[in-house]
Parts: structure tokens; sequence; C-alpha cells
């Protein structure tokens, strides 16, 4: 078991106040009310929606109330198991389950149910088409399932925006129109690009324009 909080030193805890809602606004409200409720809850959508970002704030949100979380993903090494003091649990990539882990998730679902515990799921896909097992891709689906959905080109401006912000940064109107005509509407990947473009303008000392946006790219590759 995988206890939180979670090891993101580089960057804030990811939270339901820095999290853009955009058409997600049922997801963000039934999460922020998992402890209360026993039946699971499914989050799918492409890459780079939040969902992983949603089940960390979820999990912090747990923790601040002071709650226990236990994660597990696809990369996690076996045994799994939960102990009775946990407050949610979380299985975040089902779609990259292998054989093993699939059992595994199977077994902490069914003793997750039996102690009342919430079981929150997420991957790129919906329960329905998950490449898992019958019995896992039936309960994962049983429960709230919400589609994420991408935020439209305001709303990751308004992202970028308030990142920006954050850090200190200036970005004009030029460089947003840029990131977000050229690249996909892709929260994590703007926010990555952000991070080196962050970087790239300390280490020239200049500042962030698209002619130095075109150099990173350039120089670094997209």
């Amino acid at each position: 078991m995988r206890q939180l909080p979670l090891d993101i030193a580089t960057e804030p805890a990811r939270s339901f106040e820095s999290f853009v809602p955009g058409q997600n606004t049922h997801a963000v409200a039934h999460l922020r009310q998992v402890t209360q409720q026993t039946a699971p809850v499914f989050l799918w959508g492409a890459s780079g929606v939040g969902k992983t970002h949603l089940l960390q704030a979820t999990a912090n949100h747990v923790q601040q109330q002071g709650g226990r979380v236990a994660w597990f993903d696809a990369t996690q090494p076996l045994p799994w198991y939960i102990e009775d003091t946990v407050h949610v649990v979380v299985l975040d990539n089902c779609d990259l389950l292998d054989e093993a882990r699939q059992h595994a998730a199977f077994a902490l679902f069914i003793e997750a149910t039996t102690l009342g515990i919430p079981v929150l799921g997420a991957a790129r896909l919906p329960p329905v088409d998950l490449p898992v097992r019958d019995d896992l891709r039936t309960r994962l689906g049983w429960g709230h399932v919400f589609a994420v959905q991408a935020l439209s080109e305001p709303e990751a401006r308004a992202a970028l925006r308030r990142e920006a912000d954050r850090r200190g940064l200036f970005l004009s109107d030029e460089v947003m129109d840029y990131l977000l005509t050229h690249f996909a509407r892709d929260l994590k990947h703007l926010m990555t690009l952000l991070d080196r473009l962050d970087e790239f303008a300390l280490v020239h000392k200049r500042a962030i324009t698209v002619p130095l946006l075109k150099q990173m790219l350039t120089e670094e590759g997209p």
C-alpha cells in the first residue's frame, strides 16, 4: 500500500482549488463528498485531461480532514493490501494493469467493499471497454462513472494564466495564442511546456516571447 502524501516535491500539492473544472463540475462536487458514500467512483478520459489531478486532489482533501488514503497504480509492486483504518482506496491507470495486478485490484475491491471503503478508479477508457478481467470491469463500472472532459480554449488559457501568475511569469497574449494554437489543449503537456519555457528563459536571461519559445523548440524539440 502506498500511503499518501504524494511525493511531488517540484510542484504544489494538487487540489480542487487548483483544478479548472470546465465541464467537470459534477465530478468535482461528487469527489469532494467521497468519504460520505460507499459506492465506487470511476473517472475516464484522454491522457492529460486531469484524471490523476482529481484523484490526488481527492486524496489530499481526505488527508486534510484527517483521513488515510491507499493509492495503487499499474507501476506499483505487489503485494497490494489495505488496512481497516483507510478511508479511501485509489486505483489509477486501470487500463494498464497486468494480469497479476488485475487480480490484486479485484481482491482490494472486494475487501474495500466489505469494509465500506469507497474505491476511486481512473483510466483512459470507460469501464465497459477496459482490457481487464470481467469481474473487475463490472465492479469498476457499477458505481458513479464520470467522463472527464478536456478544457475549452478559454478555460485552458485561464489555467495557463493562473499557473504563470503563481510562478511570477509574464505570458503575453501572443505567447498564449501560440501555445494554444500549436499544441493540444492537454494541460499536462501545456504545463510541461511552461516548466521548460520558464527554465529556458532563466538560463538565457531573456523574457518569455514567441521567438524564445520557438528557439527552445528548435534546440530541445517539441
